[in-house]
Parts: C-alpha cells; structure tokens; sequence
C-alpha cells in the first residue's frame, strides 16, 4: 500500500464528541488533544513523513469567551506535553498561523518547541494555531509586494514557487491526503493553496473517537484514487 507522505487532518467534532456523551464541550477538547498525540505515533509508524492539524482557526476567536480562554489553557499545557512526545517520537514541530495575536507567554513555549525540536529527523508535525489561509495568503503576499518594492524581487519573476516561499507552508510538501473528521464537507479556510490538488476524505467519526484503524481506512481509500495529478510516487510508500 503506498503510503501519502503528508497527511493533514481538520480536527473536528470535539464538542459534539462531549455533548453526546453529557460532558462540557472544553472535555472534548481536552480527549482531542490527547487523541492528537495518539495519531502523530500512529502516523509515524505507518510511514508518513508530515502530518499537519488544524487546532485553532482565525474564526475560531468568535467562539464563546470562556471556551476561548479554555482553548488557550489547553494549548499551554499542550505545548508542555508536546515537547515530551517531541522528544519521545524524534518529532521536528513547526507552527504556522499568525502567532503575533497569541499570549506572549504561548509565542515562548512554540518559539522554544521549534528551537528544541529542530533537527529531529521523524515526522514532520505541523500545528496551525491561529490560521486562515486567506490570512496566510495575504500576509505572504504583503512580503513578496516589500520585496518587489525594495527591489529584491521584479513583478514578471513572480510565479508558484516563488510565492509558495512567502507561505507559511514554505519548504514543506503539499499535502496528499486531507481527512476532515466529523461529518463535515468543507475545507473551513484550510490550506486553501496547498490543497488544490491534495484528495480529500471525510469521515462521520468525531476527532477524540479517530483511531489507527480509521487512519487506515483514509489512506485506503487514497490508494483506490486515481492520482493523474501530484500522484504520489510509488516509492514513497510502504507497506502497513
């Protein structure tokens, strides 16, 4: 079975995981988070080389105050267990999104986990925290434009790759799978550029309850896709 070399997963159904099971909604996050950890292992042994999450949205601050700043809590002690599991699992960390908002203290811990983990050499683990991909879009595009305005970069060189670089994403591989969990069948402002031709797969399972074995079933049926465009290569894959 050929492997994907990057996976990205929309981490979603945390708290209608909770609500059906008559708990605060701020427990679902805190079973996903841990259920993140469970997957990078999983991911890792199965042979895939980034896997990259969706944990907290630009959107994602119009939600009630109080489950934001339980969000925040949670991310702080994630970023503790983080560089455990980091160090556990060999995992080189890399946060994208638009950090500057975050709490000072939680700007340290990532700028610290990316410092620690830097020249790990198993999976590449991606969190966007605080990301919109039109943001990160815009924001790329606002340095290529001082670029060309300081005369480093002349507007007719400006193609894919080029911009690509002004990415968050830059020096990373699109992905070739995305799993979006929960039921849900949109892309929620997500890798908007990197996915254009990535498969897609969605699944009712909600995040705390995605296992190994629906890991699996993703990327069979990423197998049974005719890949005519960005196909994987075979000899990227292994078996599982």
């Amino acid at each position: 079975m050929v492997i994907p070399q990057h996976v990205a997963i929309i981490l979603d159904g945390n708290g209608r995981w909770a609500k059906s099971k008559g708990m605060p909604r701020n427990y679902g996050h805190a079973q996903g988070s841990k259920n993140v950890e469970r997957i990078c292992e999983e991911a890792y042994r199965m042979g895939i080389k980034y896997l990259t999450v969706y944990a907290f949205s630009t959107e994602n601050w119009n939600r009630p105050g109080d489950e934001v700043a339980a969000l925040m809590k949670l991310l702080r002690n994630y970023m503790k267990t983080c560089l455990k599991t980091a160090a556990k699992n060999d995992m080189k960390i890399r946060v994208i999104g638009e950090v500057s908002r975050l709490e000072e203290d939680i700007r340290t811990r990532i700028a610290e986990l990316e410092e620690a983990t830097k020249n790990n050499g198993g999976l590449n683990f991606q969190i966007a925290i605080n990301y919109g991909s039109r943001d990160e879009i815009i924001r790329g595009v606002r340095r290529l434009a001082r670029d060309c305005v300081d005369g480093k970069v002349m507007p007719e060189e400006i193609e894919e790759k080029m911009l690509e670089g002004y990415l968050d994403t830059h020096d990373i591989p699109d992905p070739d799978l995305l799993i979006r969990t929960s039921g849900e069948l949109r892309l929620s402002n997500f890798l908007l550029w990197q996915l254009a031709y990535t498969e897609f797969y969605f699944t009712d399972i909600h995040w705390p309850d995605f296992t190994k074995e629906e890991l699996i079933k993703a990327v069979e049926h990423f197998n049974a896709r005719d890949r005519r465009f960005g196909k994987v290569k075979e000899e990227q894959g292994q078996d599982v």
